[in-house]
């Protein structure tokens, strides 16, 4: 699937893409853990968890491993494609309303 499309419907189509937005802003400050995410954006670490694995699962994301826990970071196609999320949440009107 072309990223633009992917995009468009991981953010803007369906139910969660509130959320995702904000994991991907996050993660472009700096790559993190769950737990880390969690804290940060309020949100229960059972939500980020499933909003991880479709992000990874859609290669928005990869993961650094380390003896302890699991780090996530923007993936090259992600950051090579971040002008696309960009035009993407600054379209008006969203299915998503605030970022």
């Amino acid at each position: 699937m072309h990223t633009k499309t992917m995009l468009t419907w991981l953010i803007t189509k369906t139910t969660g893409g509130k959320t995702r937005v904000q994991i991907i802003k996050s993660l472009k400050n700096a790559p993190q853990n769950a737990n880390q995410l969690s804290t940060e954006l309020k949100l229960s670490y059972k939500t980020i968890c499933h909003h991880l694995k479709i992000l990874q699962k859609n290669k928005l994301l990869t993961t650094i491993n380390n003896t302890y826990t699991t780090i996530y970071q923007l993936s090259k196609t992600m950051e090579e494609n971040y002008h696309l999320f960009e035009d993407l949440i600054n379209i008006k009107p969203l299915n998503v309303t605030t970022f």
